[in-house]
Formats: C-alpha cells, sequence, structure tokens
C-alpha cells in the first residue's frame, strides 16, 4: 500500500523579492511538511534571512505565493501570523533586555486566548530548558549569548508554534553551548513541531534535517534529502569544508 505524503503545512511558489534594483530572492520554490524539520544553507548574501522575513510578513514580496495551512499570506500581518502559529527567532536573538527571563517567556504567549494553560506551559518550558528556570528572576539583558538563544526559542515555544522559523541559532556561541542548542531543536522537532533552520553550519544544520535546501544569490539550486547532500561532492566542497 503506497502512503500519500503528507499535504504541505508550507509551500512557496516563485516568491520575489527586491530592494529598490537589487533582486535579493528571483523566484524560489520549495515546502515544508507537518511535522519536518527543514535546513536552509547557502552563503552569505544567499537570500536566506530575507525568506525567513518575506514568511514573517516582516518584508513585502513583489512576486510569487506564500501558503500557510492553505492560507494565501500575501496581506497578512506579521502579528496575525504569530496567533496563526508560525513564529519566527530572528538572528541576534531580539530579547527584551531590560525584562526578566520569565517576563520575556510571557511576552511570547501575548497573542493567546487560552490565558488559564499559560501558566502550565511555562513549567513545560522550564522543564525543557532548566537553565532558564534557575534564572526566572534574572534580567534577561544579563544573560550570556547562549542563554539568550536559549531564551529566544523557549518565548518562540511559549507561542504554541506550528512552524518555528529559526535564524542562525549557532551564531556567536561556543561550541559546547552550540551542541546544547541544537540538542534542544531536536527535541522540539520530536514534538511535532515543524522548523524552518538556517544556519551559517551547514554540517550541523543537515545533521538535524530530513530535508534541506541549498541558495546562492536569490536562487534555490539544490534540494535534497539531508544525507544525500551531506554526501554530496558539490556541498562538501562549497559549504561543509570538505
Amino acid at each position: 500500500m503506497t502512503i500519500p505524503e503528507l499535504k504541505p503545512l508550507l509551500h512557496v511558489c516563485d516568491l520575489k523579492v527586491s530592494y529598490g534594483g537589487i533582486h535579493a530572492l528571483k523566484g524560489i520554490n520549495f515546502h515544508i511538511a507537518p511535522g519536518e524539520l527543514i535546513a536552509l544553507i547557502g552563503s552569505n548574501g544567499a537570500g536566506k534571512t530575507t525568506t525567513l522575513k518575506a514568511i514573517a510578513g516582516l518584508i513585502p514580496w513583489s512576486a510569487g505565493k506564500i501558503h500557510y495551512r492553505d492560507m494565501s499570506l500575501q496581506h497578512v500581518a506579521a502579528h496575525q501570523l504569530i496567533r496563526e502559529g508560525l513564529a519566527l527567532v530572528p538572528e541576534g536573538r531580539g530579547v527584551f533586555a531590560q525584562l526578566t527571563v520569565e517576563e520575556n517567556l510571557r511576552m511570547g504567549a501575548y497573542s493567546r486566548s487560552d490565558k488559564s494553560t499559560i501558566a502550565n506551559d511555562l513549567q513545560d518550558i522550564y522543564g525543557l530548558f532548566p537553565r532558564l528556570a534557575e534564572r526566572h528572576m534574572q534580567l534577561a539583558g544579563t544573560l550570556s549569548g547562549g542563554e539568550q538563544q536559549m531564551m529566544a526559542l523557549a518565548r518562540a515555544l511559549m507561542s504554541r508554534p506550528k512552524l518555528l522559523m529559526l535564524d542562525e541559532p549557532s551564531m556567536g556561541l561556543a561550541p559546547q553551548m552550540i551542541a546544547k542548542v541544537f540538542e534542544t531543536i531536536r527535541n522540539i522537532s520530536t514534538q511535532g513541531v515543524s522548523i524552518l533552520l538556517v544556519e551559517q553550519n551547514a554540517r550541523l544544520a543537515l545533521e538535524v534535517a530530513q530535508r534541506g535546501y541549498v541558495m546562492e544569490r536569490g536562487l534555490i539550486t539544490i534540494s535534497d534529502n539531508a544525507a544525500n547532500l551531506l554526501d554530496s561532492d558539490v556541498v562538501r566542497r562549497a559549504y561543509l569544508g570538505d
């Protein structure tokens, strides 16, 4: 018996984005199925962050379509997307430095109407991120870079996302903390959350992903399952340092 493929949670079709006269995205196509962890890799300036921002409603696109849960995102505001279960952890983390860890986490649930369950979710988050539980009354700005990255992930999870987009989660972190962050990403994925991972460390990204897309100068040039991309001579020479 043939098992039918899952209908995409996110479908990006011929997406184009321009900044003035610069064509940042030149017509990209990709999809993410429910529960998938997808890696989007490429060199600096390839268009990876632009892709995430366009999906998240933070920048306009000039052509193409983005469908999320069978809904066109053409005229959907960024704050509405959070309510629909689409969350972005941006490069640089974007923490509220003068708020405590717990206040930052509660900000992640601001769009939710099920207020009675937020306290329970907060305890679940502390179970997933014990270090944040230890520092829940500490000002976010005094955390280490790795702790801030953990908090940014946790804050996004407080919105109960169906699709979590991560932009360079390993940037600026020590190797030990990078390992912890990627272990957490794996754990989040096993809970059924779809993840679109943009990561400069292509090897790490492909080791946790099921499938991957390679971007070059605003185009997706290669797509395959992650294991094949790790074994690809082209990918290894260009992005894995082999």
